[in-house]
């Protein structure tokens, strides 16, 4: 077994550290529009999801108001008799 040579180790060590500072250099330009994308989708989800609430409230508010409206009528109808004695 051959023990590895000073130069490759230094190789080694060399390509490591260029590695981690190439790494660096590249997260410092694409990490602020990685994050700013995440962000984005994240609004426009809450957006959507907001979209869709207002939508199914007011179709509630629809049905609600549509049962009143015949409830009432039904009441129209109703007459009260009183006995006599």
């Amino acid at each position: 077994m051959e023990m590895a040579s000073g130069s490759s180790i230094l190789r080694t060590l060399a390509i490591i550290i260029l590695s981690y500072y190439l790494f660096k250099f590249l997260m410092r330009i694409f990490a602020p529009i990685i994050m700013q994308k995440a962000v984005n989708k994240m609004q426009e989800k809450m957006q959507e999801q907001f979209r869709k609430q207002q939508e199914q409230q007011e179709q509630q508010q629809y049905t609600t108001s549509q049962f009143q409206s015949k409830e009432k009528e039904k009441v129209g109808d109703y007459i009260d008799y009183e006995e006599i004695n």
